[in-house]
């Protein structure tokens, strides 16, 4: 089996350790996120009772985003029931685009969007920045040419023709609660 990976690809350093109730964090609670059916349910509900990971995606059709969900995918249920960890996935499309993402990748957990990214915004996740050093992360199979020409044929393709999101719009990392409490900010550009 290979070792982890534990290279962190960047992190505010103001945020290493555990804060409580951040002053974004209240306002991001509040914001209603959507499952796969439309229905609403405040952020905050999410981490309430336990530790969460939250992974913001830059956009469902991106092909790093799609294949990082994929590995996550491969996280056994059991294993955070047995952390006591919750994972999320959190998109910023039309949650009509949930379904279809899931079967693509395989991801059988929990995954919901922020449609008009109120909560990106909130905790500062940027828009139209990109990294300034290239990442060799072993999520990522695909180069970044045979990337781009599978998410444009993906969005080609699928039924309902849009670009599943801001594609300008940065994701991040973050592990929260139980309740007010961010634990790791990462931010991926």
């Amino acid at each position: 089996m290979a070792d982890p990976v534990t290279e962190q690809i960047g992190a505010r350093t103001d945020w290493q350790r555990a804060r409580e109730d951040p002053a974004e964090l209240p306002l991001a609670a509040e914001c209603l996120v959507e499952d796969a059916v439309g229905n609403r349910i405040p952020f905050g509900t999410l981490y309430k009772e336990q530790k969460t990971i939250v992974i913001f995606l830059r956009h469902f059709l991106c092909y790093i985003c799609k294949e990082y969900v994929e590995d996550l995918g491969k996280i056994p249920k059991k294993f955070l029931q047995d952390a006591n960890v919750r994972l999320v996935i959190i998109g910023q499309s039309a949650h009509h685009h949930i379904r279809p993402f899931c079967n693509l990748t395989g991801y059988p957990h929990e995954i919901y969007v922020d449609p008009r990214r109120e909560i990106y915004k909130i905790l500062g996740m940027k828009r139209g920045e990109s990294s300034s050093s290239a990442v060799h992360s072993p999520h990522v199979k695909s180069s970044l040419l045979s990337g781009s020409i599978k998410s444009m044929w993906r969005a080609m393709t699928s039924a309902a023709f849009d670009f599943q999101g801001d594609p300008a719009q940065q994701g991040g990392t973050f592990i929260l609660g139980p309740g007010k409490v961010i634990n790791v900010e990462l931010f991926v550009g």
